[in-house]
């Protein structure tokens, strides 16, 4: 009887030692990410100069414009560089002469090629969010599995004690022995239950040094990881919906909100805005998801540039 009650307890301490052990490898064994392969492959070094941000003095003065292009259009131009060139095909366009289209055609070349850059850079800024966000989902999703196979384990583990503990009740007789097995079973089934309960889970290090939500969560004046025109449309207010913030001001209050219950400490101090660090399945899903966020949000600069286009058609015409 003795020998059948040790036999119980060394099989519930070797399933014991079998999670522990198996823990400790998970752990030893836990994905490092040190770099990206989202990334340019080599850093292109932009013209640094950021376009003005007094666009009421901008609008004032160009608003001969108006007739033509919103005051967005005009914005962006200025942005490019290329009002002057909008300014001179107006005046070419009173001489009906080939030499005044000739020019005209130049001119407008000229401003079709900025607007290409503009539209490459932001196409290469969105690949980029893309691109980091289906790296994190990627490595979110080994953590979740990582969690469900831990949570699986464990209540087989569960199961198992508690049918040990029945049958090596219904074998011996003794009411004590029976009751000493049936309150260890009891036990061991429990704690094996409540090792399911840990909400954080595992944990990985994931480290990201070229952190673009860094660069939108502190919102500086220039950003060093975004082309100069592509950070101006993020932060002049003129191109948000109701022009009260910025495009990534409005951003950030949902991400604050939504992701951080609005505890700016909390963000502030987030994993997710800093070099990198320890991960667990939560902040993986959140940056996945602020990062697919931003990606829609740049695209959607992409009207302001169609509105354009469509603005310089008519100037043309």
């Amino acid at each position: 009887m003795k020998r059948l009650f040790y036999l119980f307890f060394a099989i519930a301490g070797l399933l014991v030692s079998c999670v522990s052990k198996k823990n400790q490898a998970i752990q030893q064994n836990i994905l490092t990410l040190k770099d990206s392969y989202c990334k340019a492959p080599f850093k292109y070094n932009y013209n640094n100069k950021l376009p003005s941000y007094n666009s009421d003095s901008i609008l004032t003065a160009n608003k001969d414009l108006k007739e033509t292009f919103t005051d967005q259009s005009i914005l962006i131009l200025n942005a490019l560089n290329n009002l002057d060139d909008v300014h001179k095909i107006i005046q070419l366009k009173k001489d009906s002469s080939l030499t005044s289209q000739v020019k005209i055609l130049q001119l407008k070349t000229k401003i079709n090629s900025r607007i290409t850059i503009a539209l490459t850079e932001l196409d290469a800024v969105a690949a980029e969010f893309d691109c980091e966000g289906e790296r994190v989902a990627q490595i979110g999703n080994y953590v979740d599995n990582l969690n469900s196979s831990r949570n699986n384990k464990l209540i087989l583990y569960s199961i198992i004690a508690g049918a040990a503990s029945s049958i090596a009740g219904g074998i011996v007789k003794s009411d004590g022995w029976d009751n000493a097995i049936g309150i260890g079973g009891g036990i061991l089934g429990a704690g094996f239950g409540l090792a399911t309960l840990n909400p954080k889970g595992k944990k990985v290090e994931f480290i990201h040094q070229r952190n673009l939500l860094r660069d939108i969560w502190r919102e500086k004046l220039e950003s060093p990881n975004f082309p100069p025109f592509i950070w101006y449309m993020y932060t002049e207010k003129k191109f948000s919906n109701k022009e009260e913030h910025s495009i990534i001001g409005n951003m950030k209050q949902r991400w604050l909100h939504y992701q951080f219950d609005d505890v700016k400490e909390a963000a502030d101090k987030s994993v997710i805005f800093s070099d990198g660090g320890f991960y667990r399945a939560d902040d993986l899903h959140n940056r996945a998801a602020m990062l697919n966020q931003m990606q829609s949000a740049t695209r959607t600069i992409n009207q302001n540039i169609n509105y354009l286009l469509l603005d310089l058609d008519k100037l043309i015409l």
